[in-house]
């Protein structure tokens, strides 16, 4: 169970600093939304642990170990690029030496920018709709943990409860805490690429004892 508890905790750090983004801005999430988004996330880590469980009825033990600690290094090492590449972007921005475009792919790349531009229509409240588009943008990472961390017999069902869970608990402390999150002005997404690149490491280790 310390797994699941785990797995959904570092899933939910992304949840915890959207809705502090959103706080800052002033964007309400609805409860509506707010279920949307924690149910998204959880059924899509859900699906893809149970994804990775079949798979793993086919491959070695060692080498769905050895396959999931790539995988996992390599999303957190995403993660902290991204990161990097998000507080240079809005540097850049605020020094007026780059802009977005409002076309399809400036869009996309806003998006994956700035959480809150799933806000399309300005209207300061995200809609169900924006919130599903919000979750489905940010889903590639739950994928990608949920294929590569069911090599490590983790509960699909109970990481979806927990995550459901602490997705909720995240948006309300995010809400509570964006401002002052914001206060910082640095890009802290970078933590969610450590943490996994540690979960990644502690489940090999423990793999090979």
């Amino acid at each position: 169970m310390n797994q699941e508890i785990i797995l959904a905790l570092i899933v939910s750090a992304d949840t915890f600093l959207t809705a502090a983004a959103y706080r800052s801005s002033d964007i309400k999430i609805p409860t509506l939304s707010a279920f949307v988004i924690n149910f998204t996330g959880a059924a899509v880590l859900a699906l893809s642990l149970l994804l990775s469980d079949f798979i793993g009825q086919f491959i070695k033990p060692e080498i769905c170990s050895i396959v999931g600690f790539i995988i996992l290094t390599a999303i957190g090492i995403t993660t902290i690029f991204k990161s990097i590449v998000r507080t240079l972007v809005r540097k850049l921005s605020e020094r007026d030496c780059i802009a977005l475009k409002s076309n399809a792919s400036g869009i996309i790349v806003k998006l994956y920018l700035d959480d809150t531009s799933a806000d399309s229509d300005g209207s300061q409240t995200l809609s169900a709709h924006e919130a599903l588009a919000l979750a489905l943008a940010g889903s590639l990472d739950s994928v990608s943990t949920g294929l590569s961390c069911g090599f490590n017999e983790i509960n699909p069902l109970l990481s979806g409860i927990f995550t459901l869970t602490a997705g909720f608990i995240a948006l309300a402390l995010g809400t509570i805490f964006g401002r002052k999150i914001a206060s910082l002005n640095h890009d802290l997404s970078w933590l969610g690429g450590v943490f996994l690149i540690a979960f990644a490491v502690f489940e090999f280790v423990k793999s090979y004892r």
